[in-house]
């Protein structure tokens, strides 16, 4: 059989991460990030710089990225901590092959959703989509072993299923 050289080029993902001094193409293996999650009480994540948002993403999924980029599939994993509540995790998928919009946040205790606190950047965050630090790493461990698949290993709620109000605007918005 006969290949074309687009057909035989190797088809690259590509990967970023911002989480503490972790700040560049690539992601680091998770054992560099693991302590940030499973450390002794009041020594999990990291408040960097006053910053406590830190995230990873990965596009050109499922061999597309030679596509353009709204055809591409890209995912997003976003975590925010917070010392007594655990980490807030936001889940996003967008397919371009398909050009939909997947968003999931990590399910903590949903009785809470109409209790707030706010992130560093002044980002009101619904108590009720926290998780503590060791069942948040077990997302972001297999976030990072699976390519960015859909982190199976804990509960998620679709954002399109929570009730009105469980993400207000920041002050000043």
């Amino acid at each position: 059989m006969e290949w074309s050289v687009a057909e035989r080029e190797v088809q690259e993902v590509i990967r970023t991460i911002y989480f503490d001094r972790f700040r560049w193409s690539d992601w680091p293996h998770p054992s560099a990030l693991e302590p940030f999650f499973l450390a002794p009480p009041g020594q999990e994540w990291s408040y960097l710089g006053g910053n406590d948002s830190w995230g990873m993403n990965a596009k050109g999924l499922y061999g597309t990225s030679h596509l353009p980029e709204a055809d591409q599939v890209g995912v997003s994993l976003t975590m925010i901590g917070n010392r007594q509540l655990g980490v807030y995790l936001a889940y996003r998928k967008w397919d371009g092959r398909v050009r939909e919009q997947y968003s999931y946040n990590g399910k903590g205790d949903l009785r809470q959703l109409g209790e707030f606190v706010e992130s560093l950047h002044e980002t009101p965050l619904s108590v009720g989509l926290f998780v503590p630090f060791a069942i948040a790493w077990r997302a972001v461990k297999q976030f990072m072993e699976t390519d960015g698949e859909f982190p199976n290993s804990i509960e998620w709620v679709a954002a399109k299923d929570l009730p009105p109000g469980t993400f207000p605007l920041p002050r000043g918005a």
